[in-house]
């Protein structure tokens, strides 16, 4: 009965434990004054590159405006996947 009762245990702590190895998408950061905001996307100017993120359900400050330098943190997603043959 213990045997049983062991590998219950042990298959319980691999169903919790399975969602924290899953691969969470790459995190990417860009860093500069703000160009243009808007309830949509932000644009940040990063050396000579302007870079328009969206802003999805980010929470912005309410003293980043125009001007104020932040940093992003963003994921990429895909929109649409194509097969090519």
């Amino acid at each position: 009965m213990s045997k049983r009762l062991g590998f219950a245990a042990f298959a319980a702590v691999l169903l919790v434990a399975a969602p924290s190895y899953a691969a969470a998408p790459k995190t990417y950061q860009v860093t500069g004054p703000i160009l243009s905001i808007d309830a949509d996307t932000i644009t940040v100017q990063k050396g000579s590159e302007k870079w328009q993120i969206a802003r999805g359900s980010a929470n912005v400050p309410a003293d980043a405006k125009v001007g104020t330098k932040v940093t992003i943190t963003y994921t990429m997603s895909a929109t649409q996947v194509v097969v090519k043959q």
